[in-house]
């Protein structure tokens, strides 16, 4: 079976939030599973590309509504990633350093979509089946159904996964004529809530809709910035499955971004050897309890209650925890938080920005992780920290709900019910008692680390789904 995978996102070439780390590792492990599965993605212009070799696959043009634009196509020459990589490489619009954030990101990301689809069509065979992720790839199941330059792909059947619903990439109908023509009774499909939304879009055409968890599925139905009744409509075609992690790269044995790497024998004291390292780095104490957050400082994850959370939080152990923070986002929030570091140092600590090495040094040298989400369609960090060890404290919400039991329920994490600095806060204080406990922590340690969350299960499921 050949699955071409679309994506605005795909670790280690681009990477903003999870939908980088599924793309970059799915079509690994469905190749291991003898298929043949490949992605095609914008070309930015980033380290990347500059650092590896690549071969011009299609030399073409495209058409976005009056003006036509120029595409290349480059696939990466040495299979590096386990899959073949393709770059869509459209000057003005692609080779720009940020994934997303711009004016013309509509512009962008259509005619991404027209040039992959273009190309497609010129193609001898036919791959068995087209998997888009998120909105930015949401009007190929449409522009593969209706549109009449794409007629020859219209039997391929399309597969969309959701990884956040709160993002739908709607934009006006004065845009209407960017997408290649169509019979217009069809613009229905287009259409949702006075808009074309190419999520709602790729929500009705695509052949099946998945999301990244089962429970993020039930959520979506009653909270989905919108959709929810176009969901209930199309559940009938709809399946969860729970994300993995590619276990080759967060694998702590082997990780090259660790101080010093450690099996399940030597956790113990291969994560205190990280947490010194960072604690050196970052004025911190190793003797207490390392209490971390890592993500995107988003009011989703939560994280406009951060502050207050670690402010009452340091307040109330008086001195006896640690807390580092590694994101960015929010202006307020990251202000408010760089602030709390004149209030305690030698207590907390903050790194605003993206640190993919931190990152991994994190994982490997903290003793707890906050997850306190409003909304997690999955979630990957907690699934990472349970593989290094670390315990996870997050809210009992989409796939955190789904990976993570409360250590009062026989389980190994910490959970709460609410998003508010009183459930965090009080999660904290759990937390804090049981690393009173070195016997339990340790036990718990050992258990998690064994914990299989890899690819290989969500990837033969995204097969079975296929063909069916």
């Amino acid at each position: 079976m050949e699955i071409i995978h679309l994506s605005a996102e795909c670790y280690p070439i681009a990477k903003v939030g999870g939908l980088g780390d599924v793309v970059g590792a799915l079509p690994k492990y469905q190749n291991k599973l003898g298929h043949v599965a490949k992605v095609v993605m914008p070309a930015y212009q980033n380290k990347f590309i500059q650092e590896n070799e690549f071969e011009v696959v299609y030399d073409g043009w495209g058409k976005l509504g009056f003006h036509n634009f120029t595409v290349k196509i480059f696939r990466e020459k040495t299979n590096k990633l386990g899959f073949d990589l393709y770059l869509v490489h459209i000057a003005g619009l692609l080779d720009r350093e940020m994934v997303y954030g711009y004016d013309d990101d509509t512009e962008r990301f259509l005619a991404y979509q027209i040039a992959v689809l273009d190309w497609m069509a010129q193609w001898e065979h036919r791959p068995d089946v087209i998997h888009c992720h998120d909105h930015h790839t949401g009007l190929v199941p449409f522009m593969v159904a209706y549109c009449h330059q794409f007629k020859s792909l219209s039997h391929i059947p399309t597969v969309l996964t959701i990884h956040n619903a709160q993002y739908q990439g709607q934009f006006g109908w004065d845009k209407l004529h960017y997408i290649p023509t169509f019979d217009l009774w069809k613009s229905g499909q287009l259409d949702w809530k006075g808009a074309i939304n190419p999520l709602a879009a790729a929500i009705k055409c695509a052949w099946r809709v998945t999301t990244v968890s089962p429970s993020y599925l039930d959520e979506i139905s009653f909270k989905a910035n919108g959709l929810e009744d176009l969901l209930a409509q199309e559940r009938s075609k709809s399946f969860g499955i729970l994300n993995g992690i590619d276990n080759e790269v967060w694998n702590p044995q082997t990780d090259p971004m660790l101080e010093k790497k450690f099996t399940l024998r030597t956790v113990d004291a291969g994560k205190q050897a990280n947490k010194e390292a960072l604690c050196k780095v970052f004025n911190l104490d190793p003797e207490k309890p390392l209490f971390t957050f890592i993500g995107r400082l988003v009011g989703e994850k939560g994280a406009d209650l951060l502050p207050d959370i670690f402010y009452n939080a340091l307040i109330t152990h008086n001195g006896e925890i640690n807390v580092l923070v590694l994101g960015s986002g929010d202006p307020q929030v990251e202000g408010r938080l760089w602030q709390l570091k004149e209030a305690f140092p030698g207590n907390y600590n903050v790194y605003i920005g993206y640190n993919e090495h931190l990152s991994h040094q994190i994982y490997a040298g903290a003793d707890f992780l906050l997850m306190p989400s409003r909304v997690e369609p999955c979630g990957l960090n907690q699934m990472y920290a349970l593989r290094y060890g670390t315990i996870p404290i997050v809210r009992r919400v989409g796939g955190l709900k789904d990976t993570v039991i409360d250590i009062g329920d026989g389980g190994f994490g910490i959970c709460h019910d609410q998003s508010s600095v009183w459930d965090v806060g009080h999660a904290i204080g759990r937390a804090y008692d049981l690393y009173q406990n070195a016997k339990e922590v340790k036990e718990i340690r050992k258990f998690i680390m064994q914990l299989d969350h890899s690819w290989d299960k969500a990837a033969q499921q995204y097969i079975d789904l296929y063909q069916i």
